[in-house]
């Protein structure tokens, strides 16, 4: 019944748009230059800055499911495990099937990912976020492989200046300010939570600096960000539907655990315009560091990583049909684990998890790309497309610490050996292509169809390569690659937005940790889906807008994962069902209302399907009301309308039914000033 809705829906604004307004809206995040969405045989969402302050997230999930196809899955204060036409993906290198941007810059050399990584992004204080569906290597390269989010931050403008404060439950406070003259912007969020958990509170601070300015026909923007995370983790609780259970909601089983990150970045994007094109060079520089406490393993150690890396991207755009670019990137990067107190109860895992350092390596990486893109048009209304990039990554190992199982001290483990296997110093390399297809039919300026092919790839990451344990000496494993076909539908009308795609995707060789807990490469999973994102007007007060995905997601071979044969299973913490819905309300000219309804569909808790969490449907409102006409605002949210129990996300592992408590009903009000 639902798709014959959503056809009907389709062939009535193909009838009823075609001669509406253009699709103009601009993207950074396909190509690494400006193009509008019309031009891009993609799908691709844009959250404005409207959407963002109207939001105001406490954290980013509550803003990236108003786009199809996406999924953040909240963990414990700001972590997050990220989805992305895919199921939630979990395990070191899970993270590497995405890439994460902060002004076309990845927030962390590919190689290097984190699953928490959004948390780095200046989120809070962007003017814009776009997320890209489905693989864009060909630009990218290594990591593109499900999706794109790219966070797009405010330049210097005036009339965009500003100073907010909120307050919200278990003691949540944060300030906000934003700042600019002439050539200058600043920016800074700052934030304070308690949490709703025993002992899983935190502080972050994020701070932007921006700067642009002219040379000698060139067009310079240069910008600085800083971020600073300290947290007390909350890890999961145990027990069939315990989110249900009052005595044990707020629960924390590991109070002593926490998390420490930072990250800065430093970059500079030069344009010129020249006879022929444009000219595009970024120079870049990042440096990132974490230590956190792995509660969730045996004898909880310590984990310390960063990398420090400087990188330049070049970009050439013809006023005709190509595009050419290079990357050039070095990293360092360094991992150390390092185990306080021995390990209670098992013999066994006392013996082979002995006190003291584990893992003690650093890794040179180097990237080179190379990539090109072309256009053609046959006619006024039918184009073609194309790109292929070229990417060779080097990753130099040191192992700082004796090779082998054995203890730090060089003496062996009982029980054949220490879990955790240091390989010896190496260096390995990956060469990729990755091609991309699209073909656009535009029935008028403001609809057209597409179709697209492309391929995606990420190269390894280094905790898959270098982090082993058991018996395992060397992870001979290659690139996942993933090809996607899609076709997909887009109108924009005066008071209509429409979008539509069906997508098809393989992936090979993806990594994961089988049973004998070796890092191998020989999963194949199949990903299809349906998704329909709407904007309408209904008149001059109420205005409405949704999205909503339907995706299969299942195991097209037995990797290993179980015991059991799993080809044709669907894929764990992979629902079939995805949407959100808005009716937004503006009684008079000062007030205005926003009632949300959020949803996300059952899914199975395990590979073997024989666990699975039923699901939730959230409801919120948001409001604002303009006190006067020199910009100020109060604003009030509340989150979790119904007092819902709700898991933010449920698996079922070592025997038990395990959760992220989702948050009860919640208000929280604030102030903004515009000046």
């Amino acid at each position: 019944m639902a798709l014959k809705v959503f056809v009907c829906l389709f062939l009535s604004l193909i009838a009823n748009q075609l001669s509406a307004t253009s699709l103009e809206e601009v993207v950074v995040v396909a190509s690494k230059t400006k193009k509008t969405l019309g031009d891009t045989a993609s799908s691709i969402s844009v959250l404005r800055y409207e959407d963002l302050i109207r939001v105001s997230p406490v954290h980013i999930n509550e803003l990236l499911h108003r786009t199809p196809g996406v999924w953040i899955s909240r963990g414990n204060g700001q972590e997050s495990l990220t989805s992305v036409r895919s199921p939630v993906l979990t395990g070191a290198g899970s993270c590497g099937a995405f890439l994460v941007m902060q002004d076309g810059v990845s927030l962390r050399a590919p190689g290097f990912c984190n699953v928490n990584q959004l948390f780095e992004g200046p989120s809070e204080i962007a003017e814009r976020i776009e997320v890209f569906r489905g693989p864009n290597s060909s630009v990218y390269g290594s990591n593109a492989v499900h999706g794109v989010i790219n966070i797009i931050t405010p330049g210097p403008q005036a009339g965009n200046n500003y100073i907010s404060f909120e307050a919200g439950p278990d003691d949540f406070y944060r300030s906000k300010l934003g700042f600019s003259k002439e050539s200058i912007r600043v920016d800074f969020s700052g934030s304070h939570d308690d949490g709703y958990k025993k002992d899983s509170g935190y502080g972050q601070q994020k701070l932007l600096v921006k700067h642009s300015g002219e040379l000698q026909g060139w067009k310079i923007n240069s910008s600085l960000v800083l971020s600073n995370l300290n947290q007390e983790t909350a890890g999961f609780i145990s027990g069939f539907e315990a989110y249900k259970a009052e005595d044990q909601r707020k629960e924390n089983p590991n109070p002593e655990a926490y998390r420490d990150a930072y990250s800065l970045r430093i970059m500079s994007d030069l344009s010129r315009e020249v006879s022929w094109g444009t000219i595009n060079v970024k120079p870049y520089m990042r440096s990132v560091g974490m230590k956190f406490l792995q509660h969730f393993l045996p004898g909880q150690p310590e984990e310390r990583n960063g990398h420090d890396s400087m990188g330049l991207s070049l970009v050439a755009q013809s006023n005709q049909w190509w595009t050419l670019g290079a990357d050039l990137e070095f990293t360092q990067g360094f991992l150390e684990e390092t185990q306080e107190n021995s390990v209670q109860g098992s013999g066994f895992l006392s013996a082979t998890l002995p006190p003291g350092k584990h893992y003690d390596y650093e890794v040179d990486a180097s990237l080179f790309g190379l990539f090109v893109r072309a256009e053609h048009s046959f006619s006024p209304k039918a184009s073609i497309s194309g790109g292929l990039r070229f990417q060779y990554t080097d990753y130099k190992y040191d192992n700082k610490m004796i090779d082998g199982r054995t203890k730090e001290d060089g003496t062996n483990c009982g029980f054949g050996g220490c879990r955790f296997s240091r390989p010896s110093d190496r260096e390995d390399s990956f060469s990729n292509l990755s091609p991309n297809i699209g073909f656009i039919y535009k029935f008028s300026s403001s609809s057209q169809a597409y179709a697209s092919l492309a391929r995606g790839f990420r190269a390894p990451q280094t905790t898959e390569l270098y982090r082993l344990q058991n018996q395992q000496e060397v992870a001979n494993i290659n690139e996942v690659e993933l090809d996607s076909i899609e076709i997909g539908f887009r109108s924009q009308g005066e008071r209509s937005k429409f979008f539509m795609s069906a997508f098809s995707m393989k992936k090979d060789n993806f990594i994961f940790r089988d049973t004998q807990r070796q890092n191998v490469d020989s999963g194949e999973t199949i990903h299809r889906g349906l998704e329909v994102a709407l904007d309408y007007q209904i008149n001059s007060s109420f205005s409405t807008s949704t999205s909503f995905t339907y995706a299969k997601h299942k195991y097209d071979n037995s990797p290993g994962i179980s015991r059991e044969n799993i080809r044709g299973n669907i894929i764990d913490t992979a629902p079939k069902t995805l949407g959100s819905a808005r009716l937004r309300w503006e009684p008079t000219d000062k007030l205005d209302f926003e009632f949300e309804w959020v949803h996300i569909g059952s899914y199975f808790q395990d590979p073997g399907n024989q666990h699975k969490y039923e699901g939730h449907d959230l409801f919120h409102i948001r409001t604002e009301f303009d006190i006067d006409k020199n910009g100020s605002t109060v604003f009030a949210h509340v989150k979790n309308l119904g007092d819902k129990d709700y898991a933010e996300r449920a698996d079922f592992a070592f025997g038990s039914h395990r959760y992220f408590v989702g948050t009860p009903r919640s208000i929280y009000v604030g102030y903004r000033m515009s000046f």
